[in-house]
């Protein structure tokens, strides 16, 4: 650094960039530049000078300026400490972690012994999981400077070499690995060398890992982890008690936990599953009493908890029903032992039902039970509320029992068999009494607070969708949409209304009302990832490309920022040695990396990019160049995508027996993967046309004969897919109840003409670009492509008008989606035949005038001249833009939603408060005007910009 600094002190040299970190830190990139460059003219030769002026140019976004600035200072193998951390910095907000591994390695060479800078080369590595390299300097570390963290990195190292390494999918090797890695803490604990409790549970785990579960019980149990792990989880030793089988053990280790915390519902869950087992085990060294005998230790276990308790808690009830169920599974006499389930249902009602919970924790119960025991015990609990249609609950605790006992009864499936003017007089009953509650028990909440009596409008709203289900007519969910409005007045706060409000608006197509639902629930951080799925995968062909791309912003702005912070946290996972945290990192990072919501948010903003493009050739393709997409590589990793989506936030009481929450998110999944799979394809053949026109990357034989292969190996894989897809017999997904997913793309994408105008644009192309002879006749099939999304584009349009003559939002969603799947082809034809066109001025105008060869004249004659390829286009262009006019005359026919009823007749089912009512439905009716008109002011704007593409 001497040779740098130029006979100036370290205190000198730091005062003089000060001015330059100051700036960069406030955001005031320009003026670090300006000041970065005024010191580099006094000291030309001052690297951290020199790496500072990159980041600054990174972060105004001159990347080739920085590209070659942070080059040539990295060129210069630079060794100290400043210079290293920026150009670090650096790489990492370009996400290109292996130049750090570089940058650091040079810097170990020249100084191998330097123990900063190789705790810095193996942070690099634990950056790009190279365990294999993190496992040998961490050795170097430990040799240098004999520290147990140096050492226990070598030992995690291996351990991860064993079990996410590149050989970890090998048993053999598997188990080399983490035989090693014990070995090695073995030798530690000889040498009396272990000092932290996380070494400790480093050692449990590896013994863990390899099925050693005796050897981890009693080193677990032994002094020195008394010593070194004394806050050792309990769950710890659960775990390895089940693995042993030593029942016995575990159940006298719960019932003196029990003692100790007497609410512990996982507790009670294993001290019953520990007494079940207990029924199988042979007999021997241990005492096996006959069955009942054996469960009524149990019971009364569980009876002294329950009498000797002061105060009433849920976890003993709960483990008292637990028992009874698990009892009458095995056909064991329940009744007998432990009573009547009923009447336990019934008092747990008693006991807890004033409790917002009490309703899942009977739920638990239900399906152990047949469909008519469900009824009989819901018009119990009914009447244990003493609530008919002349009275009103008494107080708070008295009304959420009632709340409890209703939509206990739904999940019996007490609504399903009502007609449905029982139905609409029950939803009168369930306004009602919201409205009471409301005006009795809801005033003077807190801003954060849910109101007492909202869980009556969330039910009233799910029987209406039922009755629209079965009238398939949108008034009654509209009304009952205005309903959650009125509610979302009140309770600003109540996030299921807002969801299910977000669902009902893009039931209708109003996307500017999920827009304002979305935003209202102000989701942040990991819930982009889990509750995203609610929005954003409904997003695509919704008729708003420029307010999709807005919302995929936002979410892909967490994503990126959130793995540069999951890289960071795990590499201080290993600075403070806290290994009982590095593999929750890891999983955690893996999710979010391989998640379907960023994966598709991904590839929709590029496709949603190349539909907006509105700028000349140039622009458009400088804007294509950015994306970096490569139509030859398949990024996706499509066996990792992993389903991060909360399904259970949009809070649901329906009937149990029709419900399988898990089947649905399988379902709903592989039908989204197959949905990415088209969109990706189809972004990647776009890609591909665009590469094999595109003059500045095809400027040779060779790279031209590459994109010609790639363009017809995705071809094939484009009609390949379809075929498949259609093989599948893919199903819409249910839509029996509110709260279920939305129908997926798929069908849609099946059913328009997707798969033919994307194939034959493919043969377009390669035959525009070889001149093959049956040029003429391709031009036609796209003409006729272009005709017939044309026509489909004004039926639908058609369509919907006539539908506002009888229900203006019932099909109102898959109308905007035809409507907007057809505007994205057009777009994206018109994006590309203007790059066509542009590469065939240019050849025309390069054409050397010099006679040809004969050779070349032979050549010709098989072949359409690229004059004649020119005209064609031409000729492309102008059909598309009379097509593209015809498409704009029909858009400004489109009229807004019509509701089902008039506002009036609204107005007197509402019956809330007069005040409020005629300003909430007008209020809502607008939103979806106020949409329609939004939508087809983007969707005109797109059209002239296509007009004006294909007129040049």
């Amino acid at each position: 650094m001497a040779h740098q600094q130029q006979g100036m002190d370290s205190a000198l040299f730091e005062r003089r960039l000060r001015p330059v970190y100051d700036n960069l830190e406030v955001g005031n990139n320009r003026k670090a530049l300006q000041e970065s460059e005024k010191l580099l003219k006094k000291h030309p030769n001052l690297f951290c000078a020199r790496a500072l002026k990159g980041l600054s140019l990174l972060r105004l976004g001159r990347y080739e300026e920085s590209h070659s600035c942070l080059q040539a200072v990295a060129e210069e193998k630079p060794t100290d400490d400043s210079t290293l951390q920026v150009l670090s910095f650096c790489y990492r907000e370009m996400e290109q972690l292996d130049k750090i591994v570089e940058l650091y390695q040079h810097a170990v060479k020249q100084n191998p012994g330097n123990e900063e800078l190789l705790a810095h080369l193996f942070i690099s590595h634990v950056r790009v999981e190279d365990y294999k390299a993190q496992q040998a300097v961490a050795l170097q570390l430990y040799k240098t400077q004999p520290k147990n963290a140096y050492y226990f990195w070598s030992v995690i190292s291996v351990v991860f070499q064993g079990i996410r390494g590149p050989e970890s999918a090998i048993p053999e090797k598997r188990k080399i690995y983490l035989t090693l890695a014990q070995r090695m803490v073995d030798k530690h604990i000889k040498e009396t060398k272990m000092e932290t409790e996380q070494e400790a549970f480093l050692y449990l785990h590896i013994l863990k890992l390899q099925n050693k579960y005796q050897e981890a019980w009693e080193f677990l149990n032994g002094e020195l982890c008394a010593k070194l792990y004394p806050g050792a989880p309990v769950s710890m030793k659960f775990e390895l008690l089940k693995k042993l089988g030593n029942w016995q053990k575990l159940n006298e280790l719960l019932q003196e936990l029990l003692d100790a915390d007497r609410d512990r519902w996982d507790y009670y869950k294993e001290y019953i599953q520990s007494s079940f087992e207990l029924l199988e085990t042979p007999s021997g060294d241990q005492i096996n009493p006959d069955k009942e005998s054996s469960l009524a230790s149990c019971q009364a276990f569980l009876e002294r908890i329950i009498e000797t308790s002061e105060r009433k808690k849920r976890g003993p009830y709960l483990a008292r029903l637990e028992l009874h169920q698990r009892m009458r599974a095995v056909q064991m006499p329940a009744d007998k032992l432990i009573g009547d389930f009923d009447e336990l249902i019934i008092e747990y009602f008693q006991l807890f039902g004033d409790k917002s919970c009490c309703t899942h924790d009977i739920a638990l119960f239900l399906p152990s039970i047949s469909m008519k025991q469900r009824q009989d015990l819901a018009s119990k609990l009914l009447a244990e509320c003493d609530i008919s249609s002349s009275s009103l609950p008494q107080n708070k605790e008295h009304m959420q029992k009632h709340i409890c006992a209703l939509q206990i009864s739904r999940m019996c499936g007490s609504h399903l068999d009502l007609p449905v003017d029982h139905l609409l007089a029950f939803y009168t009953a369930l306004k009602l009494h919201y409205e009471h509650g409301r005006s009795t028990f809801g005033k003077q909440l807190l801003a954060t607070e849910m109101g007492p009596s909202d869980p009556y409008a969330l039910l009233a709203a799910n029987v209406m969708y039922d009755i629209s289900q079965r009238e398939n007519k949108s008034d009654q969910l509209f009304e009952a949409l205005c309903l959650l409005q009125y509610v979302l007045r009140n309770s600003t706060s109540n996030f299921h209304v807002k969801l299910l409000s977000l669902k009902i608006y893009h039931m209708f197509g109003c996307l500017l009302g999920a827009q304002e639902m979305y935003d209202y629930l102000d989701i942040k951080q990991i819930q982009l990832d889990s509750m995203g799925y609610a929005h954003c995968q409904l997003l695509p062909l919704s008729g708003r490309f420029a307010g999709a791309r807005n919302c995929y912003d936002a979410t892909l702005k967490f994503f990126t920022n959130s793995y540069k912070e999951r890289l960071e946290y795990i590499a201080l996972t290993y600075r403070f040695c806290t290994f009982s945290k590095m593999e929750e990192f890891l999983n955690f990072k893996e999710r979010l990396t391989n998640s379907l919501q960023y994966v598709s948010c991904s590839v929709e903003a590029q496709i949603c990019d190349l539909v907006s493009c509105y700028g000349n050739v140039q622009q458009n393709l400088s804007s294509y160049m950015a994306m970096s997409i490569e139509p030859a590589e398949d990024r996706i990793a499509w066996h990792e995508l992993s389903d991060n989506r909360d399904l259970e936030a949009i809070i649901r009481w329906d009937p149990l027996h029709l419900v399988d929450t898990e089947a649905q998110r399988k379902e709903s999944f592989d039908q989204e993967i197959e949905v990415l799979q088209i969109r990706s394809l189809m972004l990647r053949l776009f890609a591909a046309f665009i590469d094999l026109n595109h003059g500045t990357k095809n400027n040779s034989g060779e790279c031209s004969g590459n994109a010609t292969a790639t363009l017809e190996l995705l071809r094939d894989s484009w009609t390949g897919l379809y075929q498949r897809l259609r093989l599948m017999n893919y199903k819409p997904l249910s839509q029996t109840f509110l709260v279920n997913l939305l129908p997926t793309r798929l069908h849609l994408l099946l059913e328009l003409p997707y798969e033919r105008f994307m194939d034959d644009l493919a043969q377009l192309v390669l035959d525009l670009h070889s001149g093959a002879t049956r040029l003429t006749e391709q031009c036609k099939r796209m003409g006729d492509n272009v005709v017939l999304v044309m026509e489909l584009f004004v039926h639908t349009i058609t369509e919907s008008n006539e539908w506002n003559g009888m229900d203006g939002l019932w099909k109102r969603r898959e109308h905007q989606q035809k409507v907007a799947a057809c505007l994205e082809l057009l777009s994206l034809y018109a994006f590309l035949l203007s790059v066509l066109n542009e590469k065939l001025q240019v050849i025309s105008k390069t054409k050397t005038k010099k006679n040809r060869s004969s050779a070349d004249n032979k050549n010709q004659d098989a072949t359409i001249s690229e004059k004649e390829r020119g005209q064609m286009v031409h000729e492309l262009m102008r059909q598309l833009k009379h097509k593209l006019e015809a498409c704009d005359a029909a858009i400004r026919t489109w009229k807004a939603p019509v509701l089902p009823r008039d506002l009036s007749s609204f107005m007197a089912d509402m019956s809330l408060k007069p005040e409020v009512e005629a300003t909430l439905i007008g209020d809502v009716s607008a939103t979806f005007k106020e949409s329609h008109e939004l939508m087809v002011t983007e969707l005109r704007n797109l059209l002239k910009d296509k007009i004006r593409m294909s007129a040049k």
